[in-house]
């Protein structure tokens, strides 16, 4: 009987290849003029090499690194998708609360700029001309819907007859009156057959600062889409000003209007400017702002650098020039005022519905 030379639980069969490529045959015995000690290999297997192959230590290092390359790529490509994420969540809030439409901030390259600002907001200020018995008035507003509500100041719209209102590419349209506040001197109208307008963000004022850069946007002496810049002066000012236009000619003369070129008078400090507010006057809280305001620019937008708007333009002091009997105005000195843009939204609900009218 031939002795089987196969560990305990190997299975001997014709087809098993060799683990090992040996150079000395299966029978167990070395080859001639071969010389080993401590007798025959079992089963025609030598000791194992001291070493790994080198092919297989060469092997190894390919796949643990394109293993490294497949972590970092995954920890990059999360980052990636988490940035994306975040930016279309924005983009998904492009409706607010109350059915104002988000307009186009400035672009990440011109951000901070007072150009960049005036490119992206532009287009979404429009100037305002009231006819009324007492005349013809100049003003501004800010397009918050792409089918045409526009908010503007009570008192620029007050008592009109007839609201045309023009955009920045010249075309008119005209407007009617959907709800006012003459408390908070707000007013909201909206065009009539108006599609696919250009919007403006509305921004939050309680996060303004005193010192925070601003860009106005309005239409001074009906100078369509003037821009100027400065900064926030003060918060929360005290501005009074007449409800409607029963205390002098009730509207912002800002060209050809009745008075001659007269301002809407407000009060603040306990001084009166630009004349008489009237015996129905309201107070509100407003931002103070240098940047250049000029009549007809009531209504128009205070803008921070990130292109939202934080205020509605609503009073501004031009004292009276030096010439005799003029009775002119000397332009702006850097002193104007606007409604927080949150009193805005707070009111934006009950100026739809009509509930100030």
């Amino acid at each position: 009987m031939t002795e089987n030379l196969r560990p305990s639980g190997a299975h001997s069969t014709d087809q098993d290849p060799p683990p090992y490529a040996s150079p000395y045959p299966y029978d167990g015995t070395a080859p001639t003029g071969t010389t080993h000690t401590g007798g025959a290999y079992a089963g025609g297997y030598p000791p194992p090499p001291p070493y790994a192959p080198t092919v297989r230590r060469k092997a190894g290092r390919p796949v643990a690194l394109l293993a490294a390359v497949a972590i970092a790529a995954g920890v990059i490509g999360g980052g990636t998708a988490t940035l994306v994420g975040h930016q279309g969540g924005r983009n998904a809030a492009a409706t607010g609360s109350g059915g104002v439409a988000n307009g186009t901030t400035v672009s990440q390259s011109s951000k901070g700029t007072v150009a960049g600002v005036a490119e992206a907001v532009s287009p979404a200020i429009v100037e305002i001309g009231a006819a009324s018995s007492a005349g013809r008035s100049t003003g501004s507003g800010v397009v918050i819907t792409e089918d045409g509500e526009i908010v503007t100041n009570n008192h620029v719209i007050s008592g009109a007859q007839q609201i045309q209102v023009t955009l920045p590419t010249g075309k008119t349209y005209t407007a009617d009156v959907v709800g006012t506040d003459p408390d908070k001197d707000l007013a909201l109208i909206k065009l009539r057959g108006a599609s696919g307008l250009k919007t403006a963000a509305l921004g939050d004022s309680s996060q303004v600062k005193v010192g925070d850069q601003v860009v106005a946007i309005g239409s001074p002496e009906g100078l369509t889409g003037t821009v100027t810049s400065g900064i926030v002066s003060a918060l929360d000012r005290d501005v009074t000003v007449a409800k409607d236009d029963s205390g002098s000619s009730g509207q912002d003369q800002g060209r050809g209007g009745q008075g001659g070129g007269g301002q809407w008078p407000f009060e603040f400090g306990g001084q009166q400017f630009n004349g008489d507010t009237g015996e129905e006057t309201t107070t509100y809280k407003a931002l103070q702002t240098d940047a250049s305001l000029n009549p007809g620019n009531s209504g128009g937008a205070l803008i921070n650098m990130d292109g939202e708007i934080i205020g509605i333009n609503s009073a501004m002091y031009a004292p009276s020039s030096s010439a005799a009997g003029s009775g002119s105005a000397a332009g702006s000195v850097g002193l104007g005022f606007a409604i927080p843009v949150n009193t805005l939204k707070a009111d934006l609900d009950a100026l739809r519905a009509g509930d100030g009218t």
